[in-house]
C-alpha cells in the first residue's frame, strides 16, 4: 500500500484543491460584489469539486509516473524521490489499470458535480466537455506518444486548469454567472501553480534536456527561468493585492482588514525567491518545490478565510 501512496504523491494534493477553495470562497460572497443574483454557495458542490480535483491530481501523478518511465526520463540521473514504476515497486500494467480506475472515478465524480450544480442543461454538456479535457490533460502531460509536457506546454496547462478553469469554473458551479473580478484570483493561483511546475523543471533541467523533454526551462535556460519564475510569483501576489485593493476601496466588506490575511505568507515567497536566485546547483532547488506548493496552498486558505470573515 505504501508504494501506491508514494505513487499518489500526497504532497501535491493541497495544491490541487487550492483553486476549488478560492472559487468557492468567491461564490460565498458574490452577493457582496453587487452581483446580479443572490449568493448560492452550496457545500455539496464544494465537496464534490474537492473530490474531483483530488482524483484528477492523482490521475495526473500516476500518468506522470508511467509516462516519464516510458519516455526514459525517470532514470539513474533523475533528481528527487524515485518513482514507483522506475523502482519496480509497481509494474507498468498495474499502473495502467490504476489510471483507468482513477480516470473512471474522476469522471463519475465530475458528472455528479456538474449534475448537482447545473442539472440537465446545455451548460451541463459544456462542463462535461471541460471535464473530459481536464482528464485528457491529466493523462497526456507525459503519457502517450505525443505528451505535451515534453513540448514545453505544461505551463499553459497548469495555468489554465489550476487557475482560470479551477477558480472561475468552481465559482460558476456554485452560482451560474460570471464576474470579471474572479479573473484576478484565478490568474493569481494559475501563476503561482505554474511557479511550482517551474521550480520542478528548474530542478530537473539537466536530466530533462538529456532525455529530450523540452520544457520551457530547458528552452530558455536557467538564468531566464529564474526571471520567469520571479515574474510568476510576484505577478500572482500582485493580482491578489489588486483584487483586495479594489474591494477595500469600494467598501463592499464590513471588516476589510481580513481581506489582507494572505499577506502573512509574503515573507515565505520573498525568502523562496532569494533561495531560487542564490542556488546554483539545480538539484538543490528540490526543497523549494515543497515551499512554494505549501505557500500557495496557505495563501489560498488565508485568502478564502479572509473573504469569509470580511
Amino acid at each position: 500500500m505504501r508504494h501506491w501512496l508514494h505513487a499518489f504523491r500526497l504532497r501535491t494534493l493541497p495544491l490541487a484543491v487550492s483553486s476549488i477553495l478560492v472559487g468557492s470562497a468567491l461564490a460565498y460572497f458574490a452577493d457582496n460584489w453587487r452581483y446580479s443574483g443572490p449568493s448560492s454557495f452550496r457545500p455539496i458542490v464544494l465537496m464534490l469539486a474537492l473530490v474531483t480535483a483530488v482524483l484528477l491530481q492523482i490521475l495526473s501523478n500516476l500518468a506522470n509516473d508511467l509516462g516519464d518511465h516510458q519516455q526514459g526520463t525517470d532514470n539513474a540521473h533523475r533528481v528527487g524521490p524515485q518513482r514507483a514504476v522506475q523502482s519496480g515497486a509497481i509494474t507498468p500494467a498495474q499502473m495502467k489499470r490504476a489510471m483507468v480506475i482513477c480516470g473512471m472515478l474522476a469522471f463519475a465524480s465530475g458528472c455528479a458535480l456538474i449534475t448537482v450544480a447545473l442539472g440537465f442543461t446545455l451548460k451541463t454538456l459544456l462542463f462535461l466537455f471541460l471535464g473530459l479535457l481536464a482528464i485528457g490533460a491529466a493523462v497526456k502531460y507525459t503519457f502517450g506518444k505525443t505528451p505535451y509536457g515534453y513540448a514545453g506546454l505544461g505551463d499553459v496547462s497548469v495555468f489554465l486548469f489550476f487557475g482560470i478553469v479551477g477558480v472561475c469554473g468552481t465559482f460558476y458551479l456554485h452560482q451560474p454567472g460570471f464576474h470579471w473580478a474572479t479573473l484576478l484570483p484565478a490568474t493569481a493561483f494559475g501563476l503561482l501553480s505554474t511557479g511550482v511546475l517551474n521550480v520542478n523543471n528548474m530542478r530537473d533541467i539537466h536530466n530533462d534536456a538529456a532525455s529530450g523533454k523540452r520544457t520551457l526551462v530547458v528552452r530558455m535556460g536557467s538564468d531566464k527561468a529564474r526571471i520567469y519564475h520571479t515574474f510568476l510569483v510576484l505577478s500572482g501576489i500582485a493580482c491578489l493585492v489588486t483584487f483586495t485593493s479594489f474591494f477595500f476601496g469600494a467598501g463592499f466588506f464590513t471588516d476589510t482588514w481580513w481581506l489582507w490575511l494572505f499577506l502573512l505568507v509574503l515573507p515565505v515567497y520573498l525568502v523562496h525567491l532569494k533561495r531560487v536566485w542564490s542556488t546554483k546547483e539545480p538539484r538543490d532547488l528540490d526543497p523549494q518545490l515543497k515551499v512554494l506548493a505549501m505557500g500557495t496552498f496557505l495563501t489560498a486558505v488565508l485568502f478564502s478565510l479572509g473573504l469569509i470573515l470580511a
